[in-house]
């Protein structure tokens, strides 16, 4: 018994004076590993973890130097920029932390190899059709994720703004649905961990930027997702958020910084004045309120202006395209960060892998707002941006504002025709993403009022338009908010992705027959869309609207599609004459959607409120 107090007392000696000796220890390093290889050499690493700032890295592995270590006024954080030279091989390497010549911690820390050139990231393109998903709603593929011990929320199928179980599995057990459909790329709303109390299905408050939630699955079943998805020429975007986290972010209980986020001591509201941004004479003050500003007291705005914040943001996105080998990224609220920041932001994406695409989210009406951000843009300023391409809601607006007026001079169709006009601000229109609905909006079948024939009409529009066209899942089916813009209820789950629906949309087990017309409908444009070339890249000629007819050609050398689109409630015979000057008279045609085969004289029959898309032979 005195041996076993003896002992006791021993260890409890022991452990006393190791805590007196130190409380360091790491609890967080950030990448969690890098590459060899990359074209820019530099690497910054951050290591949070009790009074880090203490100690001295050290680093022995040939072809990386340790370069500067920065120290913040939070005692509890290093940052450690290293130098890893070209011919660096990859492999692993212990980050020692020492204190007066003795070792107090130390990190295993990996190089990896790369697995493609940077060239092979192939972006999304103009021959792509991109599936909007959000994943929560999709489908759920694995039951057992969908409470996931100490995490804030868990499931609630009846809440409209509660999580409902869908998940990665559930994607990767329909890919087949969205290849058969005709989709070629993937865009899902973010899925990185959003640990926040409520509301967090739609994934716009990270809380973790490294970390797949775990309600949706892991970091390896977003790379299987991405691998998956790849064997099927289906691409991968994700959504990112430069711009803002969630409240629960792990780093805002103990920031770095005093100016880690912009008003970190108090909350005040963006004005959301995206004009400012580029308005020569916008005042200061409106300015800053709209970059610094929160977009809600759950979603803390992140300040790019801290060097350390915006290389962490940079090596973030790099990150991610490296380790799931990303086709493209999707920005969330693109104005609302810094402009020199995205500029950086962009270049630097860019620059590691000059094919991949990047589209900005600047919802503005104003086409001159919106080019403004691409890049190839000669801005009045002179800002320059390495932005591809921006989601296209000018275009957006002014189709379902043809769909919906009265025919007139300056109503109907000729709004349409009019937006178009305005490409000339654009560097590059082609890719431009464009869309009938999206997640942040009612969906397009309802602000239509779910007029079947204006679907038809809207759809085809998109489907043979100049751009990148996106579509959002369930549209196919004609999903509906009606009565409610509620986000909850347009984000609704899609019929059979739960055990148990009645309704299956992937297999049509009790699928209406108007959703089922409308499905099938949208799948043979896409399939047809995906083998025509010309849609993809042919240049673009349309001619002002009459009597509610809308007709443009996409044609380039070897090939020319007529898409006429009659909005009347009368059918209409179209003189043909009227477009010889890139129809030659007397030609056949094919009628896409019903196969035949006409011949085009000096007349055209088109049927009351009916798209019409003709192949020239």
């Amino acid at each position: 018994m005195k041996r076993l107090i003896l002992t006791a007392m021993v260890l409890t000696a022991f452990i006393t004076m190791s805590a007196a000796q130190g409380a360091e220890r790491i609890q967080r390093v950030e990448p969690l590993f890098w590459w060899v290889g990359m074209e820019n050499p530099e690497l910054q690493v951050m290591v949070y973890g009790q009074d880090l700032a203490e100690l001295e890295p050290e680093i022995d592995y040939e072809g990386v130097t340790l370069k500067r270590v920065i120290r913040t006024e939070n005692p509890n954080y290093l940052f450690i920029d290293l130098h890893i030279a070209p011919r660096t091989e990859p492999g692993g390497f212990d980050i020692r932390f020492m204190k007066e010549g003795r070792e107090r911690l130390r990190h295993s820390y990996e190089l990896k190899a790369r697995d493609q050139k940077p060239a092979g990231h192939k972006g999304f393109n103009s021959s792509d059709v991109i599936y909007l998903v959000t994943p929560d709603r999709f489908a759920n593929g694995n039951r057992q994720n969908d409470e996931v011990e100490g995490m804030l929320e868990g499931r609630n199928r009846k809440a409209r703004g509660g999580r409902h179980g869908g998940d990665l599995q559930g994607i990767i057990n329909h890919l087949d649905y969205i290849d058969q459909m005709g989709f070629t790329a993937l865009w899902l709303n973010p899925v990185l961990e959003n640990d926040m109390p409520s509301h967090s299905y739609h994934g716009y408050a990270t809380t973790d930027y490294y970390r797949v939630d775990p309600r949706m699955g892991s970091n390896e079943l977003y790379k299987e997702l991405s691998r998956k998805a790849d064997q099927r020429g289906i691409k991968l975007i994700m959504d990112m958020i430069p711009n803002h986290c969630g409240s629960k972010h792990w780093w805002m209980q103990d920031p770095p910084s005093d100016n880690w986020v912009h008003y970190q001591d108090s909350f005040r509201v963006t004005n959301h004045r995206r004009t400012t941004v580029r308005d020569p004479h916008a005042s200061e003050y409106d300015h800053k309120r709209f970059t610094n500003g929160w977009f809600v007291e759950a979603m803390p705005d992140l300040n790019q202006d801290n060097p350390l914040m915006a290389t962490y943001l940079i090596q973030n996105a790099i990150w991610w395209v490296e380790y799931a080998n990303l086709s493209g990224i999707r920005v969330d609220t693109y104005p609302y960060s810094g402009k020199e920041f995205m500029a950086q932001w962009t270049c630097r994406l860019k620059q590691e892998y000059p094919n991949l695409n990047m589209v900005g989210e600047e919802w503005s009406l104003n086409p001159a707002v919106v080019a403004y951000w691409q890049q190839g843009k000669e801005n009045p300023d002179g800002y320059t941006s390495c932005l591809p391409s921006l989601m296209d809601f000018p275009l957006h607006n002014s189709l379902i504002e043809a769909l919906n007026e009265e025919e007139g001079w300056n109503s109907g169709w000729i709004k349409a025709y009019e937006a178009l006009s305005n490409d000339f601000l654009y560097p590059n229109p082609d890719n431009l993403v464009i869309f009938p609905d999206n997640h942040d909006m009612s969906r397009f079948y309802t602000q239509i009022d779910e007029d079947f024939d204006l679907y038809k009409l809207g759809i085809s529009y998109i489907l043979t338009m100049r751009g990148i066209p996106q579509i959002f899942y369930g549209t196919e089916i004609l999903m509906a908010n009606p009565g409610t813009d509620a986000h909850g209820v347009i984000r609704s789950d899609f019929p059979g992705g739960w055990p148990g629906d009645q309704v299956n949309a992937f297999t049509g087990k009790r699928l209406s027959d108007k959703k089922q017309q409308a499905q099938h409908f949208m799948k043979k444009l896409l399939n047809w869309r995906q083998n025509t070339p010309v849609i993809h890249n042919g240049k673009l000629k349309h001619f002002a609207p009459h009597k509610g007819v809308y007709v443009y050609f996409r044609y380039n050398d070897n090939s020319k599609v007529m898409v006429v689109l009659n909005k009347s409630t009368k059918s209409r015979r179209l003189n043909l004459e009227r477009y010889a000057e890139i129809m030659e008279p007397g030609t056949e045609a094919r009628e896409v959607i019903s196969g035949k085969t006409k011949q085009l004289g000096r007349r055209l029959t088109v049927p009351a409120k009916t798209p019409m898309i003709l192949e020239i032979q």
